[in-house]
């Protein structure tokens, strides 16, 4: 059943929808004249309240794009540990008729664990772009157990940003490709910045949300 809410004179809509591996949710934040859909998914260790995916619900309906922050089945069913990454991306497969329901360009994007789903399916599933925040490029301290083929082989054009002291792996640690990266100085895993850093908390928000708003402002896009 979809619920509706209005927060800061928007729209809210969170609609549950059945997948092969559960029920999963999504809340809709809906862009006036939107060009394109954002859909993003959490990471392992957290949900849709993370600090990047609500600054993204924030910032970007102003700029003409509908954000989508997906709940995968195991965090719907009150679950405390993610599944494997097949079931991950058997879950975000089984929502992508619905993120696509509203006939435009849908970008994948998630933090962590919810960006590797997105790089892994984004070609099959017609995907334009793919946003990729914290990329967990390796498990902390093994940096030879890369996962950088996820990315590299993501097939549409994608933005990677992360934490300069992500301990997933740092900014300078990315192999180059066709994708871009965006770096928010001090921040780790979770785009938390120490007190004392140069800047504030709300600066790197604010950096990490302007990147992105930016960069899908310049993505060709065609309904």
């Amino acid at each position: 059943m979809d619920r509706v809410s209005r927060t800061a004179g928007t729209a809210q809509r969170t609609e549950n929808v059945g997948t092969d591996a559960g029920e999963a949710r999504i809340t809709w934040l809906p862009a006036k004249g939107a060009r394109l859909v954002l859909a993003v998914g959490h990471g392992a260790g957290g949900g849709t309240e993370a600090r990047d995916l609500q600054a993204l619900a924030a910032a970007l309906p102003a700029r003409r794009v509908t954000v989508a922050l997906v709940e995968q089945p195991w965090r719907v069913a009150g679950k405390k540990l993610a599944p494997a990454p097949r079931t991950l991306d058997t879950g975000w497969r089984g929502l992508w008729p619905a993120l696509a329901a509203p006939g435009l360009p849908v970008v994948a994007g998630g933090r962590s664990a919810g960006a590797r789903v997105a790089c892994r399916t984004a070609a099959e599933l017609g995907a334009r772009a793919v946003l990729a925040l914290s990329f967990p490029l390796h498990p902390p301290g093994r940096p030879e157990r890369s996962r950088a083929d996820e990315l590299l082989g993501a097939g549409v054009p994608a933005l990677v940003v992360q934490g300069g002291r992500d301990p997933f792996g740092r900014p300078e640690e990315f192999p180059p490709g066709e994708h871009a990266l965006v770096e928010v100085p001090y921040a780790d895993h979770g785009f938390a910045v120490p007190r004392k850093a140069p800047l504030t908390q709300d600066q790197a928000t604010d950096l990490l949300a302007g990147a992105v708003a930016d960069w899908l402002d310049a993505l060709p896009v065609t309904t």
